[in-house]
């Protein structure tokens, strides 16, 4: 993927910068909190936590290139870091990136912060990029994550059943979404709709 502009990244509730090592001391004390890891188990809260984030925010770097891009979101108003995302497993060939690896902090839940940051991210993945497909895979347990993929525009494709393993050895299947180009202006036009309102 061509590399990335923040200033088209900007919106008027969140901003998204680019994933430095200057961010990882806060990082990682924001991911300490058991409610966001409730359903992807993603970080287990226990003895290993350190060593489970180092080779958490190993991977989010590996998705800086080619293929995507990690970012750090913060709070226009006040430039506080509310949580993370990521583009991940783009591919220019065929025209498709993927969504996801976002949390927020819990007091932000509900809020407008992740309509606009998928706002930002799609018209950044439809406009700048001109790619066709957005894709978003949620883990089956996850119904507020798939609610929210839901609400912005996604449509379900369906489920790859026991497509992983937890951390924790549980199974998770991931539930498909997509975003495709021929919708962008209309989910567009709802997105836009959704974020004036606060």
């Amino acid at each position: 993927m061509q590399a990335i502009n923040t200033d088209l990244l900007r919106g008027q509730h969140v901003y998204l910068a680019l994933l430095t090592k200057d961010y990882e001391p806060q990082l990682r004390a924001l991911a300490r909190d058991e409610r966001l890891w409730e359903f992807t188990k993603t970080l287990l809260i226990n003895e290993s936590y350190d060593a489970q984030f180092d080779a958490y925010i190993a991977k989010a770097y590996s998705h800086t290139g080619a293929d995507g891009q990690a970012f750090v979101i913060h709070r226009t108003s006040d430039g506080a870091v509310i949580g993370m995302t990521r583009f991940y497993d783009g591919s220019e060939e065929h025209k498709r990136v993927n969504i996801g690896y976002t949390w927020y902090v819990p007091d932000v839940w509900g809020q407008v912060y992740n309509k606009e940051c998928k706002l930002l991210m799609l018209q950044y993945a439809f406009e700048t990029w001109g790619l066709q497909r957005v894709g978003f895979e949620v883990a089956h347990q996850n119904l507020r994550s798939q609610k929210a993929v839901e609400k912005i525009g996604g449509t379900r494709e369906g489920t790859l059943r026991k497509f992983m393993l937890r951390p924790d050895g549980s199974i998770r299947h991931t539930v498909l979404f997509s975003i495709i180009d021929d919708e962008w202006p209309e989910v567009k036009r709802k997105l836009t709709a959704f974020v004036s309102m606060g």
